[in-house]
């Protein structure tokens, strides 16, 4: 009798004690709601965050921005026009269905193929229009077959989640709310506009060979809460409601660090900023003008003063952090009798007068900007307008015709030059706001865009950035850092330059 209750309370205590033991759950503060859980139909960074937490593609990058395999064990190029992927075995769909060729198949043409969702076709088309057709070869491995020879191919790819092609059939439209993907997290709910909710999915594969730990996921839910405001995410931190959150205000970081609990992480970001140049309007024609106006900024004592050390200064388009990074760019030192000398060389011994086109959120910048130019005789004034008018203008050379100067960026999420160097500084590129046109440069950017061999290919971009430093079609400013804060309970993750919060690897201090 007594081995009978005995027993019978050892199987109590065994069957209360997962039940009180507490759950290992992270807690994201961050600034927006995801657009749709379709991971073909967004372009946007905040959602494909949080998709990419519950759905994982054929390649990823690691924290150091290097591409490496995830859902495929191998990516090689058999030809400038076929490259073939080799599909990993096993790998499970939260619904439990098994992902094969044919599911990768789906998830490209989806994005590839005119009207390939349900009648719509995907808002991601042109992040992979060199991609002629994905063929299955076997049930695990596909050809990739390209229109022309297309060199960064594999740094496109970590952007495309995989998505399951039989659920697909079964949610119809509701795949944007249903997302039934591979990764380390299965959806649980999504209240819109307040937050997401996700599990460990215990079936997961292990993620990437070359981010350890491979395995499932090191806690048990994650929850996205959707906070736009900024004060109200400090304040969440510091109060320990949650444990990470992203665009932390630099005028915080110094709260942050001084809370026992919390710290601050920081990478440099992806987006260049600059001032473009109408090139085609006088003064801005004249290259001395233009150099005399890089000249004149101090962009170190901005950086310092109004940025408070969170960005670091360029001499051209590349961040620091790509490969393709030329860093031998002479740099357009502060000296403004040098600016006034050149002024007056191009016709303005009496400097100029200006006007900086800007949106709100970086008025104090360029405002800052204008103020530095005044030591060199240049009287500039800035001029604040919607975001949604002036980016049409300035992209539209009619329309630009009479402004002066644009104080823009543009985000380069691959570190490659034809994310970046292509669209804002190519005759005509649909991002090209400073009219910029220079034969040997579209000559480089033409051939590096189909050359396989990538020492030819860092050559040709190294060249261009020289050509485009001596032009100074824009004033070269900054690479700013993105900033997030950290509990300190958080171990096992830091920020990545792609904005991803990749939480498969975090772990909770004891």
């Amino acid at each position: 009798m007594r081995k009978t209750v005995l027993a019978a309370a050892a199987l109590a205590v065994a069957m209360v004690a997962p039940a009180m033991a507490q759950t290992r759950e992270v807690r994201v503060g961050f600034t927006q709601d995801a657009l749709t859980l379709d991971p073909a139909n967004a372009r946007n960074r905040e959602t494909e965050t949080i998709i990419r937490n519950m759905a994982d593609g054929l390649v990823t990058r690691d924290a150091n921005m290097r591409v490496v395999p995830e859902i495929a064990e191998s990516l090689r190029m058999i030809d400038p026009l076929t490259w073939e992927a080799s599909i990993r075995r096993g790998i499970r769909f939260h619904s439990g269905d098994e992902l094969d060729a044919h599911d990768v198949k789906l998830t490209l043409d989806r994005i590839t193929k005119p009207n390939a969702m349900g009648g719509q076709t995907s808002p991601r088309q042109s992040l992979l229009s060199p991609l002629r057709d994905t063929e299955v070869v076997d049930s695990h491995r596909v050809r990739l077959h390209l229109r022309a020879p297309w060199p960064i191919l594999p740094v496109m790819l970590p952007f495309q989640q995989m998505v399951n092609r039989r659920h697909v059939e079964r949610a119809g439209a509701n795949i944007a709310t249903q997302l039934d993907g591979t990764g380390p997290f299965r959806l649980v709910e999504w209240r819109r506009g307040d937050r997401i909710v996700m599990e460990r999915f215990a079936g997961y594969y292990g993620g990437s060979p070359d981010i350890p730990p491979v395995g499932p996921a090191q806690v048990d839910r994650v929850i996205f809460r959707v906070m736009p405001d900024n004060s109200a995410r400090v304040a969440a931190l510091l109060a320990g409601e949650v444990d990470i959150i992203n665009e932390l205000p630099a005028s915080a970081m110094r709260r942050v660090e001084q809370n026992q609990g919390t710290q601050v992480a920081r990478v440099n970001g992806t987006r260049t900023f600059f001032v473009a140049f109408n090139t085609a309007k006088p003064p801005f024609n004249d290259v001395r003008v233009r150099r005399a106006l890089n000249h004149a900024v101090n962009r170190q004592l901005i950086i310092d003063r109004v940025l408070l050390g969170t960005a670091v200064p360029l001499n051209g388009a590349m961040s620091p952090d790509s490969p393709y990074f030329n860093a031998s760019l002479p740099e357009y030192r502060y000296d403004p009798d040098l600016a006034r000398r050149l002024l007056a060389e191009a016709g303005h011994p009496n400097g100029i007068d200006l006007v900086i086109d800007v949106i709100g959120a970086f008025r104090e910048q360029a405002e800052a900007v204008a103020q530095m130019m005044q030591r060199a005789g240049v009287r500039a004034r800035v001029q604040v307008w919607e975001g949604a008018v002036l980016a049409p203008m300035w992209l539209n050379a009619e329309r630009r015709r009479e402004r002066d100067m644009y104080f823009s960026s543009w985000g380069n999420a691959t570190l490659d030059p034809s994310d970046l160097m292509v669209p804002t500084l190519r005759t005509g590129a649909r991002g090209n706001s400073s009219g910029f046109s220079n034969a040997e440069v579209d000559r480089l950017l033409d051939a590096a865009e189909t050359e396989v061999d990538d020492a030819k290919r860092r050559e040709m971009y190294n060249r261009a950035q020289v050509i485009v430093n001596q032009e100074a079609p824009w004033i070269f400013l900054w690479l700013p850092q993105d900033l997030y804060g950290v509990s300190r309970r958080i171990t096992g993750w830091r920020p990545q330059s792609d904005s991803r919060i990749n939480l498969h690897d975090v772990r909770l201090a004891q």
